[in-house]
């Protein structure tokens, strides 16, 4: 229990590696600046220190104009022209939601009353006997209900008789020009008011100050809530006359975009048009905005009714916008959100120090460029940055010839006969470490040069060493000696110092000094246990594996691979012999995992 909460008061860190260059450091400051310079830009322009809330508005609308309609009416058989004058009642209705409705062409079917007549001519209604009548026939499309009758309509045309408000609708043209064509002139007011409940702030977009005799202008006027529909149609590029014959869509966009900090206060509506419907009327099945209302009445006490198609602009008024104020909270979660921009310069500088310390990179830097000190140094910097590892597996091994200067990675399962015969994959030997030399005992130092005499190494001789009696086939070195381990499992110990033919390790100064010198593994061992007992008897085994961990230390220079190494057979008996173990009989190789 003790242990779980010491475990849980602890802290994690990463490690980081400073590389001292002018060119990254350069690059790194850049970035930062570039970055710092964009996210202030954002903060202050798009406000993103507020705390944003939509608006919540209602609208009223009020239009105003008169126009005057001349017709052409038959009058006991003689054409008669009428005038008549449209007011806001005649030519607006009222719609659901922010919308109203302009009338500006329409066509009438006077005198309709409830009986039988032929329907209109058209391609769905023409006949020629009753035969292609059908009764009780309800078409979606029709104006009545057929009586399964034939009739002329007028002329040689024969339609289906129906049952309807006679005479039926004719299928006409709109008229042009639009009958209602100074509907242009009209003017409607719009009152919106808006509410941000979250920031407890309402107001609307007619003002204490504003001339009720204005006329919105984007430019003079932009403020003033009283439009005329002929200017709202030029601001989008559209002819109110074309547009009043079929009738059309149009929306009156007003945006909020409110700052209601104290210090830059200002809450002021922005006005825009966009065409809502098809312009391309010719090429529309059905163009335009229209729809058909009735005005009904008695003529000696028989209901008639007056049917009117109406052509106009219905204007849909859309209102959006936000209001904002300043938010703490907001302000520290964008801040944070920021933050990781700033990681950009890393993820850069890591792409060129990858990039040019690849090895297809070097070699096509080598062949084509004269920057080849730019992959040495980013290739350094790599290796102080990133530690290859390898999965640890169980069938994993690794082997070092002193003939060469990498190490050999084996799968065990692809063994043969011999681990001496196998190429596997080359892997890079890891930089020497010389710290752990200064651990071992003062008589290891280099004795001081005597006067008159030059310093010599002791170099390891090339020539090879007369062969022992023993030395199995797949020896390179003479000093090796048949694996003691099954058949299954002699394949593992059946490895030499060497490759190719040649002087053994075991006949150099530093295996005689870091393998064998019994100072230097008893001072190792106590110096990792400073009270260990070394009895006589168990002595010789704690040397023995210490001895193959120092070996294994400095041939492959890393724990991860030392804890998968296969020691060669001239190596492992010459320990054996130096420190044997009593009986003579020994385990061989064992993976640690």
């Amino acid at each position: 229990m003790l242990a779980c909460c010491s475990d849980a008061f602890q802290y994690q860190t990463n490690k980081v590696t400073r590389i001292r260059s002018m060119n990254y450091g350069t690059i790194k400051w850049i970035f930062h600046m570039i970055v710092f310079s964009y996210v202030s830009f954002a903060l202050v322009s798009d406000k993103l220190y507020q705390r944003k809330e939509p608006v919540v508005s209602s609208v009223h609308t009020k239009v105003k104009g008169i126009a005057e309609v001349r017709e052409v009416i038959m009058e006991d058989g003689m054409e008669k022209e009428t005038q008549t004058v449209f007011d806001t009642a005649d030519y607006t209705f009222p719609l659901q939601g922010n919308s109203f409705f302009v009338m500006t062409n329409f066509l009438k079917t006077e005198g309709q009353e409830q009986k039988l007549c032929p329907e209109y001519p058209t391609r769905r209604t023409l006949c020629s006997s009753d035969q292609g009548c059908k009764k009780g026939w309800m078409d979606p499309q029709s104006k009545g209900i057929q009586t399964g009758r034939c009739i002329v309509y007028k002329g040689k045309d024969k339609t289906c008789e129906v049952s309807a408000w006679c005479p039926a609708e004719a299928a006409e043209e709109a008229p042009r020009p639009a009958l209602l064509s100074s509907a242009e002139n009209f003017t409607v007011l719009i009152k919106n008011n808006i509410d941000f409940p979250g920031h407890n702030y309402t107001t609307r977009n007619i003002l204490q100050d504003i001339n009720n005799t204005c006329t919105f202008h984007k430019i003079r006027n932009p403020r003033c809530p009283i439009f005329r529909l002929g200017d709202i149609f030029q601001e989008t590029g559209d002819n109110f006359s074309e547009v009043a014959i079929q009738g059309g869509i149009m929306g009156i966009e007003i945006y909020w975009d409110c700052n209601l900090d104290s210090w830059s206060h200002h809450c002021y509506p922005k006005y825009s048009f966009r065409r809502l419907d098809d312009k391309t009327t010719n090429e529309t099945l059905y163009p335009g905005y229209n729809f058909r209302y009735a005005k009904y009445y008695k003529e000696n006490n028989v209901e008639k009714r007056t049917l009117i198609k109406v052509f106009g602009i219905r204007f849909d008024i859309l209102v959006f916008g936000t209001g904002g104020k300043f938010d703490i909270i907001q302000l520290i979660v964008y801040i944070g959100s920021t933050l990781s921009y700033f990681g950009l310069a890393t993820m850069f500088i890591d792409f060129l120090i990858d990039t040019y310390s690849s090895k297809c990179c070097r070699s096509h830097v080598y062949r084509y460029c004269r920057c080849c000190e730019c992959c040495a140094v980013n290739e350094y910097y790599y290796r102080k940055k990133c530690e290859s590892i390898v999965e640890p597996k169980p069938t994993l091994k690794y082997v070092s010839f002193v003939d060469e200067l990498h190490i050999r990675m084996v799968d065990q399962r692809l063994l043969g006969k011999s681990l001496q015969d196998v190429n596997g994959e080359k892997v890079p030997r890891p930089l020497m470490d010389f710290t752990d030399l200064s651990r071992l005992p003062l008589s290891l130092q280099d004795p001081a040069p005597t006067p008159g005499h030059p310093e010599e190494i002791q170099l390891l001789s090339g020539e090879t060493t007369p062969r022992s009696s023993d030395s199995p086939g797949w020896c390179q070195c003479g000093h090796c000696l048949p694996s003691q381990l099954p058949e299954s499992h002699r394949c593992l110990e059946e490895l030499c110092c060497r490759k190719k033919p040649g002087a053994c390790i075991t006949t150099s100064e530093p295996f005689q000094k870091l393998v064998l010198s019994r100072r230097v593994l008893q001072f190792l061992l106590l110096y990792q246990e400073p009270l260990l007992a070394l009895d006589a008897d168990a002595t010789n085994n704690q040397l023995r594996h210490c001895a193959y961990r120092c070996y294994t230390m400095w041939r492959f220079g890393s724990r991860d691979l030392a804890d998968f190494a296969i020691l060669p057979s001239c190596c492992r008996w010459r320990i054996r012999r130096e420190f044997p173990k009593a009986g003579g009989q020994y385990s061989g190789f064992k993976s640690p995992y």
